[in-house]
């Protein structure tokens, strides 16, 4: 891989599930148990906030039996040695990527150890059960909700992301499935950018065909040797 010195990194679920983390879109994920409509919807948080928060405190304290893997830590490596720009952007709602060291981080999607205030936008760190109807200590409203970002609502910081891509020699998609919008789209957004492309996944996404090139495999051990490519270059 030739020198890059502006990277955009996205990952997904993939990277995330060889630490024992369920995926969503898996036969087998956490979408198999639950309609998405019943638990990742703002219709569904009206409709019943119980269910909706007790599925997020069951995703919050499985981060307790999880640690990062070698994916995590290679990205984590990179942050700390390349030279460049780096952004490293997570459909991902868990911690692991903070655990394994990765400081030049953005939460899209929300984060799993976030509260949110539906009523005055306020963000606190969270862990453990998150009751319906909790106070928000900063306006005192009844209102804290999992800062998730539920379908049907914008992702964080677009503003940054699409920034970070028009400044981009090199765009790597990790462990996505290429079916979640607008982070499916950021490859051709890249493109279009003149960055190249490269995609590190299990198996071929949704999107694979967009890449420059595609490697197939675990994430453990495709990041890490990609890692060390890039750092030896």
């Amino acid at each position: 891989m030739p020198d890059s010195n502006a990277l955009v990194i996205l990952t997904g679920a993939g990277i995330s599930a060889e630490s024992g983390l369920e995926t969503f879109r898996s036969e087998d994920g956490l979408w198999a148990q639950h309609r998405i409509e019943d638990v990742c919807t703002p219709q569904a948080l009206a409709r019943d906030p119980a269910l909706v928060h007790r599925f997020y405190d069951m995703r919050r304290a499985a981060l307790d039996r999880v640690e990062p893997n070698p994916a995590h830590e290679a990205l984590a490596r990179l942050e700390a040695h390349w030279p460049g720009e780096l952004l490293l952007v997570t459909q991902n709602v868990d911690d692991l990527h903070e655990r394994g060291g990765s400081r030049n981080l953005l939460h899209m999607h929300g984060a799993l150890n976030s509260a949110l205030c539906a009523a005055c936008d306020h963000r606190l760190p969270w862990t453990g059960p998150l009751p319906p109807a909790a106070a928000c200590p900063t306006c005192g409203a009844p209102a804290l909700r999992p800062d998730i970002v539920f379908f049907g609502e914008m992702p964080y910081q677009m503003a940054r992301i699409e920034a970070a891509l028009a400044r981009a020699d090199l765009f790597v998609s990790i462990g996505t499935s290429g079916a979640v919008y607008p982070a499916a789209g950021f490859v051709r957004m890249a493109q279009a950018y003149g960055a190249r492309t490269l995609e590190l996944n299990l198996e071929p996404s949704e999107g694979s065909a967009w890449f420059d090139e595609s490697r197939l495999g675990p994430a453990s051990q495709l990041v890490p040797a990609w890692v060390g490519e890039m750092l030896a270059s």
